[in-house]
């Protein structure tokens, strides 16, 4: 995602900043959230706002970690970024990474492993005349999209 044509800032957990070097300038480049902490998510939230009002792009990862017991079965998505766009009335951009589940296995001692890296971006998903209460059909459409390309590529 580090090549993504637009220029947006990740929003991810705070583990990321223990990294040696990558962690320093990922804290001041990006937004980062401990999830344990309810301030932290409120924060990141707020921080994540006035990003857009600055005019950025945000990429978010929905699953809020890598969860899913049979890989590359996607995880349940959390409301956050739906949110977020229907809040800003902005478009939520799907994209399918679907073999980082082979080049970044979510095991013990990190390692990664050679592999096709391929990224797909969906069409946009409109938010305009949404509301809150649409959140929910929102994630599931969003859901829909990355699965089923999940699933295609998988085969």
């Amino acid at each position: 995602m580090g090549l993504n044509p637009i220029n947006a800032i990740f929003v991810g957990k705070n583990d990321m900043e223990r990294v040696p070097l990558f962690g320093f300038m990922y804290r001041k480049l990006h937004l980062t959230v401990d999830r344990r902490s309810l301030r932290s998510r409120g924060n990141t939230v707020l921080n994540s706002l006035k990003a857009i009002d600055d005019g950025k792009s945000l990429v978010i990862y929905p699953e809020g970690g890598i969860s899913t017991p049979h890989p590359p079965e996607v995880s349940l998505f959390k409301d956050g970024a739906f949110r977020t766009a229907i809040e800003k009335q902005i478009s939520v951009v799907p994209v399918t990474i679907p073999f980082n589940w082979i080049i970044l296995p979510d095991r013990r001692p990190l390692r990664l492993h050679r592999g096709k890296v391929k990224v797909i971006f969906h069409e946009p998903i409109e938010t305009n005349d949404l509301g809150l209460d649409d959140v929910s059909r929102l994630k599931t459409e969003v859901f829909m999209v990355i699965d089923s390309e999940l699933k295609q590529q998988n085969a």
